[in-house]
């Protein structure tokens, strides 16, 4: 007797599982663009994974991540954002004058959003994102914003409560 209610609740475990897994959203992250005007030398493909691996590392339990749409079944919202402005920043002022505060350093203002599959809005913010401090690594392609750009949208993405269980914010 035992083992018939063994299988039978271990086969209600499978069963009930994929269907669990079915409720989570899924976001597709397409790479950010650039206002028109604001020089922004690095590789907006090379942000774009970084989010990626974000978002799969830290926001996993709340929703799955992609880049393209193909075979998505659960319900998809779609992340695009904007660079809007772009300083350089200045390794002597932050290191003379600020002591490795936030003078000097290199920041970017970005604007993102989530929307559905029809196009509305269900979150959107618009952040300001600085090198780390005291860091003075600089890759050719990603500059010295790789990291703080993936970790904010990674952070910001978690007030957005796409979960089964919540519905977005604005």
């Amino acid at each position: 007797m035992f083992r018939r209610m063994g299988l039978v609740l271990f086969l209600l475990t499978l069963g009930i599982g994929p269907l669990r897994a079915q409720d989570k959203p899924t976001v597709l992250v397409h790479s950010f663009t650039v206002a028109s005007g604001v020089k922004f030398p690095y590789d907006m493909t090379e942000l774009q994974k970084r989010a990626v691996d974000e978002l799969k590392s830290k926001n996993a339990t709340q929703f799955d991540v992609v880049t393209a749409a193909e075979g998505v079944t659960t319900k998809l919202y779609i992340l695009d954002g904007e660079v809007l402005e772009w300083h350089k920043g200045n390794t002597a002022e932050r290191m003379l004058i600020a002591m490795g505060s936030v003078a000097g350093r290199e920041n970017a203002k970005i604007h993102f959003w989530l929307s559905d599959k029809d196009g509305k809005k269900v979150y959107e913010h618009t952040d300001v994102i600085r090198q780390g401090f005291m860091q003075n690594g600089h890759e050719k392609s990603i500059g010295t914003l790789l990291h703080p750009f993936a970790e904010k949208i990674s952070e910001r993405l978690k007030e957005a409560k796409l979960g089964p269980e919540s519905a977005p914010s604005q």
